[in-house]
This record gives structure tokens, C-alpha cells and sequence, in this order.
């Protein structure tokens, strides 16, 4: 009967892997992930990773540092044998094995399972956020990994630094997020001069010892990061992105949160700043420049907030932990009878039963093809794109950035995109100008003359499109609820022009009633 009883881990495991496959459309919300899988292919066809971009239309082509590029591989085979329903339940298990390991760092810490439960449901809860089928999962799994490591280093004495090394080198060529890697290495070392400064000389010599430690860990950590196509350049990578002006204040994931929308974050941001302000104990150095860090960097930008709760979770475990042996007796009492029933369940599970019955299962039920993971087509063009397929339309295209990523992923060698999802890649000229464009800004006319832009694949609700619908030097030839397409009033498209424009024209009309 133990190998039947799910432990708390397994049912936390089970909970976020079954939402996150049957909720299918959550992890397809962003184009991006079509740009990846296609990226992977690219390299797995022609057996290297580029250097300059292939999917857009400019000559010469922009220079790409393409540093997903192992990410991209890994979701280019999985999409080769099992398409979409594979990416969705690829990255499902990676969240839920990133959230099942939180978990288990955080019992590692208290005997509270129910606490442990709570703030591991609060972390995930905050980072759903940014639950994407795309690489930077891969970072948020590498960060649990890394900071149990440090952790366990620091606090329990386990030494296993040397497994940071080989995860450094895995984590440089899988993502961009590798920097925050050798950060946690750096705070966690400098925590420890900041104790052998400033704390009790007795235990001095322990501290000096740990920095010496994580200093060589750093070094080696450091030397393999330059085992990838870019060499010594992917350290001022990440440094070169968090510096982009217009990458910061431009792309929607790079932007501060926004307060006024139900964001988990600001809930869990305020329990925190509660739990500091009653907590009696003070955090020590390296829990101070986490917090410190990590709170700067989720309000910085909101695609922080899952580092921010994945850091601060521990943390707030070991407060609460301090602060309950305040409580008044009966209270804390009660709690700990509670702990201790937990507990006692807990400990008569055996075995990993349960996650392996849900991934047989969830497998065995997308074998069987009543799970079929796809774009949402209320949000990405999948019509208009079949119409683009079918029509073959010539010429230079200017299109929204989010529907660039599907179009690489749908239309691609057949068009080529004006601009996509990587913004660092096309930086703050192309950038602004296609800002002047899509929000009709002064100029947005010269831009598109510039550049010989002869039709427009934009989205129906847009500023641009309404401006459009009325210009006198361009055509309606395509438009649904999502997508329209407008070409320029030139002799080579007059044949669609009168094919198409009334029809587009009449939809564009019901389409717009449909908005309203």
C-alpha cells in the first residue's frame, strides 16, 4: 500500500504536469516557440549554428547570436517526432519537475510540509506567469538545481560543487540565463568574505574556507562557459541585452509589472516585506543580496518574477519557520500536531509511482490522438497564413512581430519576416522603425518606401490596419477577426486587388462588428 499512497511531491508534480498538458493553449500562448523549433531544424539540416539570421528579409543578413541554440535543437527533435502535443508535454514535465524540486529544497529546510506546500504553491502560482514552451524553462529548472547546490553547500555541509561545472556548461548552450548562474556563485561568495569581515572571528576560518571553495568553482564554472559556437562573446551577451534601451523599454516581457492587473506577485512581494518586518532574526549576507537582488530584478522586469519566487521561497520558509515559535502556545501547538500528521503520512509513501503513471498515461493518451496541441487561432493567423500559402503574394512584407514568429514557424523559406520576436537580434533601428510603422507614427510612410514594403500582414484590430482600410495607396485583399492583408495599389496586384478586395472588405466590415 505505500507504493500507492502519492506523497506530497508526487501530488504537487501531478497537479502542475495535468494542468499544464490539458490546458494545451497556455504553453503555446507566444509565437516564439514557433521561431525556435524552426531554428532547431535549421541547425540540425545544415549541422551548425548560425552566425547570421536566415528567417528575415534583410541583405545582408543581421548578425544572430543565436545562444538557444542547444534549447532549440532539444524542441526541434521533439517536434520532429511528435509535433506540438510533444512540445506542450516536453515542457510540461520540465515545470513540474522545476516545481517538484523546489519543493524538495524547501522540506530539506523545515519538517512543514504544509508550509512547504503553501510557498511552493505561492512560487508557482507567480511564475505562471511566464510558463512559455520556451528555453528560459529550461533556466528556471537549472536555477532550482543550482541554488539546492549552493544551499547544501552552505548550510549542510554537502559539498557537491563539482556537479557546477558540467551544469554550467549544459546551461551556457541551452539559454542566456546561465548569467544568473555564476551571479548566485558570486553572492554566494561574497556573502561569506562579508561574514569573515564583519562576523564572529571564532568560525572565520570556515567562511574563508567556503570562499576559496566557490572561488574555484567560480573559475571553472567561468572557463567552460566559453565552450560554445560564440565563444567568449556569450559572456557580454546577456550584459548587451539588459543594456538595450530600447529592448527595455519596448518589448511587453521586459517591462515592470503592472500593479493594477491581479498579479500574484505583488501578493507574495507584500507577505515577504511583512515577514521581514516582524522576522526577529536577522537574514544573513548571502539571503540579504538574494532578496536584494532578486527584488530588484522582478521589479525591474516582470520576466523576473519566476526567479524572484523561486529564490525568495526558502527564504520565507526558514522566516515563517523563526516566527511560529512566537506564536501563542496553543497556536503553535496546534500547527505543529498538524506538521507532524503531515508528516507521518508523508513518510509511509515509497517510491515514484505516480509521476511515472501520469507521463505513461498522459503519453499513451496523445498516442491515441484526442490530445492535439496547436496555436490558438483566436490569437495567431493561422487562415491568413493559409491564404499567403496558397496565393504566393511577391514582394517585401511588413508584418506584426508576434505573427513574424508564426510565420517562421508556418510560411517560412516561402516569406520571409520584416521583423519577429528578437528584438536584441534587430536592435533600436530596425526596432523604431517598425514602432513608426505599426503605431502610424510620422514617417511611417518613408519607412515602408525605404525599406520597398509592397504588402502588409498585420493584425485586424490594430491602429495600422484601421489606417489602412482608408489609405488611398493601398488594398484590402485578405481579413478575418485576427489578420489582415493589405498590398499596395500597384498594377501587379490588381488582379487580387478585384478578386479579393470586396470580399476582404465585406469580411473586414463583419470582423469589425464582431471587435465591437
Amino acid at each position: 500500500m505505500k507504493y500507492l499512497l502519492p506523497s506530497s511531491a508526487e501530488l504537487i508534480f501531478l497537479f502542475i504536469f495535468f494542468h499544464l498538458v490539458f490546458s494545451t493553449g497556455k504553453l503555446l500562448n507566444d509565437g516564439d516557440t514557433g521561431y525556435h523549433i524552426r531554428a532547431g531544424d535549421f541547425i540540425l539540416q545544415n549541422r551548425m549554428v548560425p552566425k547570421t539570421d536566415v528567417f528575415s528579409l534583410w541583405v545582408p543578413q543581421l548578425p544572430w547570436t543565436a545562444h538557444e541554440w542547444l534549447s532549440e535543437v532539444i524542441m526541434a527533435i521533439v517536434h520532429r517526432y511528435s509535433g506540438l502535443t510533444g512540445i506542450v508535454i516536453f515542457f510540461a514535465l520540465i515545470i513540474a519537475l522545476t516545481y517538484l524540486g523546489l519543493f524538495k529544497m524547501l522540506r530539506d529546510k523545515s519538517p512543514d510540509i504544509p508550509l512547504a506546500l503553501l510557498i511552493t504553491a505561492m512560487a508557482a502560482i507567480c511564475s505562471s506567469l511566464h510558463w512559455l514552451a520556451r528555453p528560459h524553462i529550461f533556466s528556471l529548472a537549472l536555477t532550482v538545481i543550482w541554488y539546492s547546490i549552493l544551499n547544501s553547500f552552505q548550510y549542510k555541509e554537502k559539498n557537491k560543487l563539482y556537479l557546477l561545472p558540467p551544469l554550467m556548461l549544459l546551461w551556457v548552450n541551452l539559454h542566456g540565463g546561465y548569467i544568473f548562474g555564476l551571479i548566485l556563485l558570486l553572492l554566494y561568495a561574497g556573502g561569506n568574505l562579508a561574514a569573515w569581515c564583519f562576523e564572529d572571528r571564532s568560525i572565520a576560518s570556515q567562511h574563508i574556507d567556503r570562499v576559496k571553495s566557490l572561488a574555484k568553482v567560480l573559475a571553472a564554472c567561468l572557463a567552460v562557459s566559453v565552450l560554445n559556437p560564440h565563444g567568449y562573446r556569450i559572456l557580454l551577451f546577456p550584459f548587451a541585452v539588459a543594456s538595450d534601451a530600447f529592448l527595455m523599454d519596448n518589448v511587453q516581457e521586459f517591462l515592470s509589472p503592472n500593479f493594477h492587473e491581479p498579479l500574484p506577485f505583488k501578493y507574495l512581494l507584500l507577505a515577504a516585506i511583512g515577514l521581514f518586518a516582524l522576522s526577529r532574526v536577522a537574514l544573513n549576507w548571502i539571503e540579504l543580496g538574494l532578496v536584494l537582488l532578486v527584488t530588484y530584478m522582478a521589479l525591474y522586469s516582470a520576466r523576473y518574477i519566476p526567479l524572484y519566487a523561486i529564490i525568495i521561497a526558502p527564504i520565507l520558509l526558514g522566516l515563517i519557520d523563526r516566527l511560529k515559535v512566537n506564536l501563542p502556545r496553543r497556536s503553535f501547538e496546534w500547527l505543529a500536531r498538524r506538521s507532524a500528521n503531515f508528516s507521518f503520512i508523508d513518510a509511509g509513501t515509497r517510491g515514484h509511482l505516480w509521476p511515472a503513471v501520469g507521463i505513461v498515461g498522459v503519453l499513451t493518451f496523445s498516442h491515441m490522438n484526442p490530445l492535439h496541441a496547436e496555436f490558438n487561432n483566436k490569437l495567431f493567423p493561422k487562415a491568413a497564413v493559409e491564404f499567403l500559402m496558397a496565393k504566393k503574394i511577391p514582394g517585401n512584407m511588413f508584418n506584426n512581430d508576434e505573427f513574424g514568429d508564426y510565420l517562421i514557424y508556418t510560411a517560412w523559406p516561402e516569406y520571409k519576416v520584416f521583423f519577429d520576436g528578437r528584438s536584441d537580434m534587430y536592435g533600436a533601428t530596425l526596432g523604431s522603425e517598425y514602432l513608426q510603422v505599426s503605431r502610424t507614427l510620422p514617417g511611417w510612410e518613408d519607412v515602408l518606401q525605404k525599406h520597398q514594403v509592397e504588402w502588409i500582414f498585420f493584425n485586424t484590430g490594430s491602429v495600422l490596419s484601421a489606417r489602412l482600410k482608408s489609405h488611398p495607396r493601398w488594398r484590402l485583399i485578405y481579413s478575418d477577426a485576427v489578420a489582415s492583408i493589405f498590398v499596395r495599389d500597384k498594377a501587379k496586384y490588381h488582379h487580387w486587388i478585384a478578386q479579393y478586395s470586396s470580399e476582404a472588405s465585406a469580411h473586414s466590415r463583419s470582423t469589425d462588428e464582431i471587435l465591437r
